[in-house]
């Protein structure tokens, strides 16, 4: 008996010596794009893991971005941590800070984890997924991996001689690409991310962004963890559930410069926006919703009847017609087969309580931008109805 438990008391720490931890995601890096695909991954309800391959996050003025869930998200976690009350700004950011905010948050959260100063000297493929070994005898299994920097290491797994980041693409109409995007961007001009463009052709369940993207690391963040979650391949990725879940978590996916997150219309601005059946106006690099101008009939004509069949015929019988309150009551009536004085009776007493319109009820006032994208939105949902295909195309 003696002997052979000092067989076992010999075995075990060679046992529990040797560590493998699993995880959904895998984010290495130590940028802004690495934190945010590691909180958006979390949010998104997948254990995620950053290995940030030196000594915590050297991350870029939070304040420039909008104010996505990712930036709220920290923003109330550094208040709680460093005891600011109520509306009271935020103290000086500094490295030190943000590190020292986002470690508390690691070691409270039981899906958010951030493993500092751990590089790894091996990553490979095991099956689906990958392991990436930090020292001989440690690992980490994931499912997805989502890369924020240098992929030297990850290039001769993949057994490629380059690996390039996504890359954005100037905001355009010529094509119907914008249809496919999952971030909004200004740097400077503004573009957008399709979800085809993050995905990596002929590689599964990796993604590699820039180092300091923001936004482009929350999008990827959203499409490991649907990957994950799912148990799908990155190229199985569905874009209408990446967008809702982007949208719902405050990302902007068009880049529009005029209307931001604290708008109390932005979702349905930024959804109509996605379809193009209200375009943006460039300025300077910059894109314009211009909400507050007033819509016309021929831009909004074509867009139009390219989601709807009916949509062709009511443009049929109202040519050149001012798209006022009435004529847009019609609209949305006659292609989504509801009472006209049901509707009429619905949208004015959603007017200013529901859709925080502050221009009056006048049935004969052209419309807005702003106020015929919401309505468009509520009662026909282009968004959320009709799907594209990868090049943008409407699927009817």
């Amino acid at each position: 008996m003696k002997k052979l438990f000092f067989v076992f008391a010999f075995l075990i720490p060679l046992i529990t010596h040797a560590q493998t931890t699993k995880t959904d995601v895998l984010v290495i890096g130590n940028g802004s794009a690495a934190f945010a695909a590691g909180v958006q991954g979390a949010t998104s309800g997948v254990n995620t893991t950053i290995l940030t391959q030196s000594d915590g996050f050297k991350i870029n003025d939070l304040s420039k971005h909008d104010a996505s869930e990712v930036i709220r998200l920290f923003e109330r976690k550094a208040k709680k941590s460093l005891r600011v009350k109520g509306h009271d700004p935020l103290p000086p950011m500094t490295n030190q800070v943000i590190n020292a905010v986002i470690q508390k948050w690691s070691d409270s959260s039981k899906l958010f984890n951030v493993i500092n100063n751990m590089p790894f000297y091996e990553i490979r493929r095991a099956g689906n997924g990958w392991e990436a070994k930090l020292t001989k005898d440690k690992s980490i299994k994931a499912k997805v991996l989502v890369l924020a920097g240098n992929p030297e290491k990850v290039i001769s797994a993949l057994k490629l001689t380059e690996l390039n980041p996504a890359k954005a693409t100037p905001l355009n109409y010529t094509e119907n690409s914008y249809r496919t995007t999952v971030a909004g961007l200004n740097n400077p001009t503004a573009s957008f991310l399709s979800l085809y463009n993050l995905l990596i052709p002929n590689q599964e369940n990796i993604l590699f962004i820039n180092a300091d993207d923001l936004e482009v690391g929350q999008s990827a963040g959203a499409t490991a963890a649907y990957a994950a979650f799912y148990g799908k391949k990155t190229s199985e990725s569905n874009l209408k559930a990446v967008q809702g879940e982007l949208l719902n978590y405050k990302l902007s996916l068009m880049p529009f410069d005029d209307v931001k997150v604290a708008d109390s219309n932005w979702l349905a601005l930024q959804k109509v926006g996605i379809t193009g059946i209200i375009k943006a106006e460039t300025n300077n690099g910059k894109a314009l919703f211009n909400p507050e101008k007033e819509i016309t009939y021929n831009e909004v004509k074509q867009p139009i009847k390219d989601y709807y069949y009916k949509a062709q015929i009511w443009f049929d019988d109202h040519k050149d017609v001012a798209i006022n309150l009435t004529n847009t009551i019609s609209l949305v009536s006659y292609v989504g087969n509801k009472s006209v004085e049901a509707t009429k009776t619905e949208i004015q007493k959603k007017w200013g309580k529901s859709y925080h319109f502050k221009s009056t009820f006048d049935l004969q006032r052209n419309l807005s931008r702003r106020e015929f994208a919401v309505i468009i939105n509520d009662y026909l949902k282009p968004f959320d109805s009709i799907t594209v295909d990868k090049a943008g195309r409407v699927n009817r």
